[in-house]
């Protein structure tokens, strides 16, 4: 079998790192600046994508909400233990500041049924404790989907008041969770509300079910939690698997809302029809609102939450990103009007493998991104030479990139190039495949 680890030295990689940095000087890029600036932003690491989405309340698989795990590949993590174990792999091979996502259903009440309005924040102790070794920061997500109480397909726009009242408390619970969870950490965890409400067909009530959600949700945040401990967004969809017809959360809705409410807005990448992109509404956007959530995904065919590639979609909105909120909209801690989460979730293929893959895929992004020669490009474009600016912007893509991206994650600690295939093959043999 081959051997995918790296072989080159560091004063090898140190070599092509100094040509390339010549290279991009070239171009006014500060490749040194660039290398800090793109492994400071932070990216949420989504749990869901080691167990499919199962979580801790005793579920063989999913039930109902629109969401679908596919494939069968050995291994999946069967616990909290299994699941923070695969997650350390995952992270230990992966560079740059992380985070992990969680929802609410990965909560851990010791064999005790506690149902979703019931939550509180010491079901989280495990998962705090854990992140303070490791220094990471804990985002979360109320749970929607998987309940008796969804099986109809809605919730906070249920025309069933007691059905909307539950899901009231259990939102509310969650935001407790968040801000009991950020106040210890100290750093924010973001509360992202994405509900799975819809019709398979033709509805005749559109503007009934948003109305209630619109109560719902106002009702929800009417109590103002601390923003240093937490932060609500709030995240559309276009269609799902039974709402193909109707969704009551859909991207208008999700915009008037955030907007006229100044809530984060979260913009899923597969939200949308299928050659959507959300690169570009990213700066209209950012004119109205402070703060946006994004949820990097890849769609294909429809929301079918492939694992994250480096691929133009990907670089677009990292490119976007940048470009809209500035350095410090992304880097810095006080000043974030950007932030960065995964969400996907592929069961046919090694499942640590896929986180890695994936958000290495989303720092190879953000990297492109701080390596871009912006300066250039917009003198030109303000000069009106746009046939520079696009010669720019095709000279620009030759750039020896790798280079730059081994030395990040060399300095990282984390392996260089393919060599961490190698250590997913490893941990497979000797710990997936013995569950």
């Amino acid at each position: 079998m081959n051997s995918f680890s790296d072989t080159r030295k560091p004063e090898q990689i140190e070599e092509s790192y100094q040509k390339a940095k010549e290279r991009y000087a070239a171009f006014g890029i500060d490749t040194d600046a660039a290398l800090g600036q793109a492994a400071s932003v932070p990216i949420s690491l989504h749990c869901w994508q080691g167990d499919d989405v199962t979580g801790f309340e005793g579920l063989d698989e999913l039930g109902g909400g629109g969401i679908m795990a596919t494939g069968s590949f050995p291994g999946k993590a069967r616990g909290p233990a299994e699941l923070r174990g695969d997650l350390e792999e995952a992270i230990s091979l992966i560079p740059g500041e992380l985070r992990v996502n969680l929802h609410v259903m990965y909560g851990e009440s010791g064999g005790k049924k506690v149902d979703r309005d019931e939550y509180k924040p010491e079901h989280f102790r495990n998962w705090i404790d854990w992140a303070k070794k490791h220094n990471l920061g804990i985002d979360m997500n109320p749970t929607f989907f998987s309940h008796e109480k969804a099986e109809d397909g809605f919730t906070l726009s249920s025309k069933d008041p007691e059905i909307r009242k539950f899901w009231i408390r259990h939102s509310i619970a969650s935001r407790k969770i968040a801000e009991a969870i950020g106040r210890e950490l100290g750093t924010p965890s973001i509360n992202n509300f994405w509900i799975p409400d819809g019709y398979k067909d033709f509805p005749a009530d559109r503007i009934g079910h948003r109305r209630l959600l619109t109560e719902s949700l106002d009702e929800i945040f009417d109590e103002k939690l601390d923003p240093e401990a937490t932060l609500d967004a709030v995240e559309s969809k276009l269609f799902g698997i039974g709402s193909e017809a109707f969704v009551s959360g859909s991207h208008e809705f999700y915009l008037a809302y955030a907007v006229s409410r100044q809530i984060m807005l979260c913009f899923d990448a597969g939200h949308f029809h299928p050659t959507e992109s959300i690169a570009d509404k990213l700066s209209s956007s950012l004119l109205f609102l402070d703060r946006l959530l994004l949820h990097v995904s890849r769609p294909m065919r429809w929301d079918s939450d492939h694992v994250v590639l480096f691929d133009d979609d990907t670089r677009a909105i990292a490119r976007e990103a940048l470009r809209a909120a500035g350095p410090e909209g992304l880097t810095d801690p006080s000043r974030r009007r950007i932030f960065f989460a995964l969400d996907f979730f592929d069961a046919s293929i090694n499942r640590i493998g896929a986180w890695v893959t994936g958000t290495r895929a989303a720092r190879k992004s953000l990297l492109a991104a701080f390596l871009e020669p912006y300066a250039l490009l917009k003198e030109a474009e303000e000069s009106a030479n746009f046939g520079e600016r696009l010669a720019l912007l095709e000279e620009s893509k030759t750039l020896p990139f790798s280079a730059v991206w081994d030395k990040l994650c060399m300095e990282a600690g984390v392996p260089v190039s393919s060599g961490w295939i190698d250590n997913v093959r490893n941990y497979e043999a000797a710990v997936l495949r013995k569950r």
